[in-house]
């Protein structure tokens, strides 16, 4: 899969070199490409914001260098995105999504944004991280890339199962314990020590259940199943998780 990030700060992506992602890349798995928007810039200080029409403050930047920026990475297969506050809130379902496309092209706004009218021609999609606004479009773009990219095939070790984490089943992920056994007094839960694989996947569900309708009763939503596993473990009524 192809990225191309269209950014004022190229140096803010160096974490995409590192652990999984940097990983990925020396083995050619992902293409990721930092695109520095200043460079398409005539101006010869290289300027690519000037002041709002309407006043106010703040600048904006211009329509003609970020589309100069584009059109060098422009393809028919290429979906581009605008990180923005406005846009539609990421979650597992659009990163889903966004894997199954060969080319995404990430804009990164900064300042007061940039200038509408190369929003309305080259943008598909725009995409907030959160109801919260930042200096620029650079950390959303490396969220986006980073949860896309770990999505992809061979990208994670084949003993990680991403099914099993936070939100990807619409539950949150249950706890994890490693060695050692006892720690502070704290003892890892018997049935983990077990080695009965079903009654391990059973005690899962329950947490994941038990954690999800705690801290995110939103999204909660047990099936019949479910709810035929938290009877079984001594909850009569749902309404009592």
């Amino acid at each position: 899969m192809k990225f191309d990030v269209l950014t004022l700060f190229p140096e803010m992506f160096d974490g995409l070199t590192k652990s999984i992602i940097g990983k990925a890349r020396e083995r050619k798995l992902i293409d990721i490409n930092l695109i520095n928007i200043r460079d398409f810039s005539n101006d010869k200080h290289k300027k690519v914001d000037d002041t709002p029409y309407g006043g106010g403050a703040g600048m904006v930047i211009r329509p003609d260098v970020v589309y100069s920026a584009y059109l060098s990475v422009k393809d028919k297969n290429a979906k581009v995105i605008y990180l923005s506050p406005q846009g539609k809130t990421l979650n597992q379902t659009k990163v889903e999504e966004l894997s199954k496309e060969k080319h995404l092209i990430l804009l990164c706004g900064h300042y007061e944004g940039i200038d509408q009218r190369i929003l309305d021609e080259i943008v598909d999609e725009e995409i907030s991280i959160g109801d919260y606004v930042l200096t620029g479009g650079e950390l959303p773009a490396l969220t986006v890339a980073d949860a896309v990219c770990r999505m992809l095939p061979g990208v994670l070790s084949d003993d990680i199962c991403f099914e099993e984490e936070s939100h990807f089943s619409g539950l949150l992920e249950y706890p994890q314990y490693t060695r050692p056994a006892v720690w502070h007094e704290k003892e890892v839960p018997e049935v983990l020590l077990s080695g009965n694989h079903a009654k391990i996947a059973e005690w899962r569900r329950i947490k994941s259940l038990l954690i999800t309708k705690e801290r995110r009763p939103d999204i909660y939503n047990p099936t019949a199943e479910d709810i035929k596993i938290l009877k079984k473990a001594g909850y009569k009524e749902e309404t009592e998780i």
